[in-house]
């Protein structure tokens, strides 16, 4: 059994791993919910695929595993007060979330962040439960890329802008 001061020394030591800060969002029979996240990452390419990460205690947990479909939004750099909102950091409601953002519905139904950095509309393929979280495996169907914009990175608890990298002219030689 892991001791409360090892749960604090793991989440300390994951604070310090960098990752993008997406908005999941869901519609469907289950209802419509978005939740701020940085759990994901990909899994393959064929087919395309990620792992999202969801607390089995969320509000969106029941809608995800009914609607059986997300959205995954890859926030900008500006996105910060959205990401707030959407990590309940805010006093604005969980119904008025949607409200302040150009939203609007993806190919398969699911809210789609207009200002996002790029977004991945996608099916719930397989769930597995790990401790508290249900890992949810995402096969992807639809997807949107800006080409320009920062992105928006979580560390050290805190909310950070991290800019594209600029052009890099990569030569390649036959052998």
């Amino acid at each position: 059994m892991v001791s409360d001061q090892s749960k604090q020394h793991f989440r300390q030591a994951l604070s310090l791993l960098s990752a993008a800060v997406n908005i999941i969002t869901t519609d469907g029979p289950h209802g419509r919910f978005g939740l701020t996240a940085s759990a994901v990452c990909s899994v393959t390419d064929t087919p395309p695929t990620l792992l999202v990460c969801i607390n089995r205690n969320s509000s969106i947990h029941e809608a995800l595993l009914g609607n059986r479909a997300l959205c995954v939004n890859i926030l900008t750099g500006d996105l910060e007060g959205v990401a707030r909102q959407f990590a309940g950091m805010t006093d604005l409601p969980p119904a008025e979330r949607f409200a302040d953002q150009d939203w609007r519905t993806g190919s398969s139904g699911l809210p789609v962040l207009n200002d996002a950095l790029a977004s991945l509309e996608g099916n719930i393929v397989d769930i597995k439960e790990v401790g508290s979280h249900s890992v949810l495996f995402v096969e992807i169907n639809q997807i949107q890329v800006r080409e320009e914009g920062e992105s928006l990175i979580y560390f050290g608890r805190n909310f950070h802008r991290l800019g594209r990298p600029a052009a890099v002219n990569v030569q390649t030689s036959a052998s």
